[in-house]
């Protein structure tokens, strides 16, 4: 190869490699603007740790919160054990109430949660669980105010999840937002943005995958009111995309995409269909987030309703540069009230609503 030639192979290599990493900037949401918004006021409770999801008893106002304190362990290597409370909405002043003092398993870490009821009445919580040396899905029957443990439920395609999703009293999804364990390998997948999430079903006798793999960063999941269609959040993408489901066998066939623009996290659907999604607009002040309890990331969270062409229109609900709440990765509502839900910090926001 002659010094021309080398010249402009070397120039080709620069190019490419900038406008990959140009584009991974712009995926992380690096250049959005970020302007504090909300049409209402805001509450905040203080005290609970890192409640990643919240899903709400629509007929009770009953919210169920996923608390686990992710920076004493990432940062400070301690592993407090996590917790269920309950945190009833129809209350003046809700008070989080503590439903897994008596939970016998201490190595409970609580992430993505599922209130499901079925019709003869029954109230059931799926929880994912990451323990020290494996990943399980809790179930948990919730009667009389108190959740009772029934099962645990591992496999080994129960390898990373994030998420789950009940669509029967034992019937479930989950999301593997990587299809492998953490290695050096993953996280370099993770860097070229190779996709390797999937969706996983457990029909209550076994746990299959799914057809929908190779996801960048598969997170949250839910299902439609009618059980037709699963919700799929793959934030590296800022993406959810919209499935239909097979009833009779959980099969699932895709229907389309929705590009949100922000990085998607977990998703809530009121009792009107719409679809409420936590989200993190800036990934990359995300990760500092992450690893620095004093770096504000910022929160979103989007309101998606359906529309007669199988789409959806959005709208930011709320917005915030970090100083109210960081990383907020669910907003659960019932009627005008929102709750706002973060990955690491150690507080929750209950937001009255006005014009939603």
């Amino acid at each position: 190869m002659n010094l021309r030639r080398k010249i402009i192979f070397t120039l080709t290599v620069i190019v490419f490699i900038a406008l990959f990493i140009l584009h991974t900037v712009w995926l992380s949401g690096a250049f959005k603007t970020i302007t504090n918004s909300f049409s209402g006021s805001i509450i905040p409770i203080e005290g609970l740790a890192g409640v990643e999801d919240i899903d709400i008893d629509p007929d009770t106002g009953i919210a169920f919160l996923a608390s686990d304190d992710r920076w004493a362990k990432m940062l400070h290597s301690q592993n407090i054990k996590g917790a269920l409370y309950t945190l009833d909405l129809t209350d003046s002043i809700p008070v989080p109430r503590n439903v897994t003092n008596n939970f016998p398993q201490e190595d409970f870490h609580p992430h993505g949660i599922s209130f499901h009821q079925s019709p003869d009445g029954r109230k059931m919580l799926f929880v994912v669980n990451h323990r020290s040396r494996e990943n399980t899905i809790e179930r948990f029957e919730y009667r009389n105010d108190s959740l009772i443990h029934r099962e645990s439920i591992s496999d080994p395609l129960i390898i990373s999840p994030n998420d789950v999703v009940g669509v029967g009293e034992r019937a479930f999804y989950f999301t593997n937002d990587h299809s492998e364990k953490m290695s050096k390998l993953r996280s370099i997948k993770d860097l070229l943005m190779i996709g390797t999430g999937n969706v996983g079903y457990y029909d209550g006798k076994q746990v299959t995958i799914t057809s929908v793999r190779d996801i960048r960063y598969a997170n949250g999941i839910n299902v439609s009111l009618d059980g037709k269609d699963i919700y799929l959040a793959a934030t590296s993408d800022r993406k959810i995309f919209v499935y239909h489901r097979d009833i009779r066998s959980g099969t699932l066939m895709f229907a389309n995409e929705i590009q949100t623009g922000t990085g998607v996290d977990n998703i809530d659907v009121d009792p009107e269909g719409n679809l409420w999604v936590g989200c993190h607009p800036q990934l990359l002040k995300f990760l500092a987030h992450a690893k620095d309890e004093s770096a504000l990331s910022p929160s979103e969270i989007i309101k998606l309703s359906p529309l007669e062409n199988g789409m959806f229109s959005q709208v930011t609900v709320y917005m915030n540069d970090g100083s109210e709440i960081s990383a907020s990765s669910v907003g659960a509502v019932y009627g005008n009230i929102l709750v706002i839900g973060p990955v690491f910090q150690r507080r929750i926001l209950i937001g009255l609503m006005v014009g939603n």
